[in-house]
């Protein structure tokens, strides 16, 4: 497994009141929710990178603002009338 390690200037955990570790879980989960919602990560490749499991990383997406599932208006109509 690959580590990536960056600096955090003091004033950045101070203002959000956060401690490393604290940070570096709220930082893999923005990261995992922004490049599944860019569509370069599946839902399970997401959430292995947020370190946590498929289910609640699925569950926490309308949290950041991110739709579930991206169904166009054609593919939704198809699955309720398949429903």
């Amino acid at each position: 497994m690959s580590q990536v390690t960056f600096s955090i200037p003091d004033e950045i955990l101070l203002a959000l009141k956060a401690t490393p570790e604290i940070l570096a879980a709220r930082i893999r989960i923005a990261a995992a929710v922004k490049l599944y919602e860019m569509g370069q990560l599946s839902s399970g490749a997401a959430s292995q990178l947020a370190g946590v499991p498929k289910p609640y990383f699925l569950s926490h997406l309308a949290d950041y603002g991110v739709n579930t599932f991206d169904l166009s208006e054609e593919e939704l109509s198809h699955d309720l009338k398949s429903a």
